[in-house]
């Protein structure tokens, strides 16, 4: 089976290299898979700019706009903590797309995965923690209310909670949101998911693994999903300096090995996205990401 995988060139841009978000990620991740033969020609989806109405329908309008027009206030500007560009605008605008064609594409192979999103910290008017739109919840959203509503269930094992999208999903009874995090890590004020693991700094992979297996079987059980979105974070490895946990690189690979085995398992279909990983060894980290 060749799984689609879906990227677009623009998720990379011309970005300021002693950012701590490491923009140029996308591209390379990439490149590696080409490499490996894993991204292919006949594999490879592009995504369109998102569709008005899948970003109306979980971003506040005005909010949009601000961010497009470069009118955003000093405090948005900080809370954003990006550059503005018209490179960021162009892949702001591509990449919840991206998660929507990859759940799409999920719906029909079984599994799909996206060289980008799970940027999980956006919320409904503003930006935050690298997060402008929050891809997972636009996602959500639109398959919440396809096919007379499917049920999804949002399962993030980023190392950071997935605030902006428990807050933003709080009221859609189709999606069931699932955070696996560190407790003592940003966001410091955490929002409340459906369910949320808080796990303390430090936690090792056996723990980890364990915790991970026993969640995701019993998120299963009790939403009986139509859909799971993966937020496959490697921001949890040892060495990430946003990270706090001790998972090793062999960790994340058994981790996503079982969340994806259990799922293909479970005949449920999965749309994994890359989530946060912030490694100053940019190689080193698309080939974790990979």
């Amino acid at each position: 089976m060749t799984i689609p995988l879906v990227y677009h060139p623009d998720y990379s841009f011309p970005f300021p290299s002693r950012h701590r978000f490491p923009m140029e990620k996308f591209a390379r991740l990439a490149a590696f898979l080409r490499g490996q033969n894993i991204l292919t020609a006949d594999n490879c989806y592009r995504p369109g700019p998102c569709r008005q109405q899948w970003l109306t329908q979980t971003h506040c309008p005005d909010y949009l706009q601000r961010f497009y027009r470069n009118t955003q206030s000093d405090k948005e500007r900080r809370q954003m903590n990006l550059p503005w560009s018209e490179g960021l605008v162009k892949r702001t605008f591509l990449a919840p797309s991206g998660t929507v064609l990859t759940a799409q594409l999920a719906l029909q192979h079984g599994i799909a995965c996206h060289l980008a999103g799970g940027t999980h910290h956006a919320h409904h008017d503003y930006a935050s923690g690298f997060c402008i739109l929050n891809d997972l919840a636009i996602a959500a959203n639109v398959l919440a209310r396809q096919n007379g509503g499917l049920q999804v269930l949002v399962f993030d094992c980023d190392v950071h909670q997935g605030d902006g999208t428990a807050a933003l999903l709080r009221t859609e009874p189709r999606a069931f949101t699932c955070s696996i995090h560190c407790k003592q890590n940003f966001p410091f004020t955490k929002q409340h998911s459906d369910w949320d693991i808080e796990l303390p700094a430090g936690t090792g992979d056996q723990a980890y693994l364990d915790i991970v297996r026993s969640t995701l079987l019993a998120a299963i059980e009790k939403v009986q999903p139509d859909i799971v979105l993966y937020d496959a974070g490697v921001d949890v490895f040892k060495g990430d300096p946003l990270g706090q946990l001790q998972i090793t690189e062999s960790g994340i690979r058994q981790r996503d090995n079982l969340v994806l085995s259990e799922l293909k398992k479970a005949q449920i279909p999965v749309a994994t996205v890359i989530g946060g990983g912030y490694d100053d060894d940019r190689d080193t980290l698309a080939r974790r990401h990979a």
